[in-house]
């Protein structure tokens, strides 16, 4: 699948939206001016946008009969300066309505609704930053934590993607993806970015609530156990598999998977990669800023959470668990309720969230929270049932209990 997100379903609702909007437009003059219309209807203004990395407020959106420019956007950059540009070249945070509208315009006008800049966001790019408005000092904060240093915590407003360094005692215990209740006591800006200091009341998983994209789901056609070997002719069916092979052919798809900083020319020069490679040679530290900043700039970078884990699997499970379900959480955004499909691990962009899976239910073992192991083996099971990472050998274990031992 297509790592910008982008398939024939939001294509196809695409084109729905479009042909409402342009229903009764009979020239592209009326057209542009449909759009102005649903632009003002659906489109929350002044509103945080990005036009060529930068951080902009969009101020509004018009049209003024050109046809060959079409609908500009007017906006106003950090420094107060004021300028237009063409509609078509403003990026919206994704999870807004307006990107919707965005992105149905760019479809009508012929050029590619999803750039990949409005779907995975760049290393380092520069992102909209909280106001002293923005806060309110008199009562407990929720911020989303982005990545972690020593000292600090970059994070977002919880609702908002606007963000903030946190300066707090006990960051070390903060783990990207978590919401971080903070009681408030400072607010500053130095060099141009926002500070705050407080006291970290609790932190919580709650990742229905962070306003993430959910990552998408390609159709890979059918899976049928039928067409799968499960040992030599003759030999009968190994128990855990009976009621997978008796369920029959199901869906398979996979998981779109988001990579920020990724090489599109050489797909083995990756940070993944590269935070790996610092970590064999010993540089611990090199290696988890890396992740951090992946995680920083998207969340739904699931193999740096799988990493994050198993950076900290063998000294810390308390800690690695915590990794592990953060993106587990994420991918489970895109399966919804009562998932019947299958998540091959041969397709490979499935392979981040089944890394999140197997590290949970190691720590889960590990922790003798021996249920919820033997429910998340399961579900590895069912979602891969060619088990590329051995789960059935370690299933029987889970079941009657035995420990997790260094040796597992």
């Amino acid at each position: 699948m297509s790592r910008t997100g982008r398939d024939d379903r939001s294509l196809a609702e695409l084109d729905q939206l479009v042909k409402a909007i342009t229903v009764e437009a009979s020239s592209d003059d009326e057209a542009h001016r449909a759009f102005r219309q649903a632009f003002k209807d659906n489109v929350v203004v002044p509103c945080d946008g990005f036009v060529i990395g930068e951080p902009v407020s969009v101020i509004g959106f018009d049209y003024e009969g050109n046809e060959r420019r079409g609908m500009t956007a007017r906006c106003r950059s950090e420094d107060g300066s004021e300028y237009m540009v063409a509609a078509a070249d403003v990026v919206l945070p994704q999870r807004s309505g307006g990107a919707r509208h965005v992105a149905a315009y760019r479809r009508w006008f012929g050029l590619d609704p999803f750039p990949p800049e409005t779907t995975v966001p760049a290393l380092g790019r520069r992102k909209h930053k909280v106001t002293a408005a923005d806060l309110d000092l008199t009562g407990s904060l929720e911020l989303v934590a982005l990545s972690v240093k020593r000292n600090a915590a970059h994070c977002r407003l919880l609702g908002s993607d606007r963000v903030v360094t946190l300066r707090a005692s006990r960051l070390r215990e903060v783990i990207p993806g978590e919401i971080v209740v903070v009681k408030p006591r400072k607010q500053w800006s130095y060099a141009g970015h926002p500070y705050l200091s407080g006291e970290i009341e609790t932190t919580r998983l709650d990742v229905p609530v962070l306003g993430l994209v959910p990552l998408r789901l390609a159709d890979r056609g059918i899976w049928d156990p039928e067409e799968e070997y499960w040992g030599e002719e003759g030999e009968p069916i190994e128990e855990w598999a009976k009621p997978i092979f008796a369920r029959g052919p199901r869906p398979e798809y996979e998981m779109e998977q988001v990579l920020p900083g990724e090489d599109k020319d050489d797909p083995s020069d990756d940070p993944i990669t590269k935070s790996i490679d610092l970590k064999n040679a010993g540089d611990f530290v090199g290696a988890d800023k890396i992740l951090m900043e992946i995680c920083k700039a998207d969340l739904r970078c699931l193999d740096a959470h799988a990493h994050l884990g198993n950076f900290a699997f063998d000294r810390i499970p308390e800690e690695a668990i915590r990794h592990y379900e953060v993106g587990l959480r994420i991918g489970e955004l895109s399966l919804g309720d009562g998932f019947e499909g299958v998540l091959p691990w041969g397709l490979i962009d499935n392979r981040p969230f089944l890394r999140c899976m197997q590290g949970f239910g190691l720590c889960l073992w590990r922790l003798g929270r021996f249920e919820e192991a033997e429910r998340i083996f399961g579900k590895m099971l069912w979602m891969n049932p060619s088990d590329n990472q051995g789960v059935r050998s370690l299933i029987g274990d889970v079941r009657t209990r035995k420990a997790w031992t260094e040796d597992t």
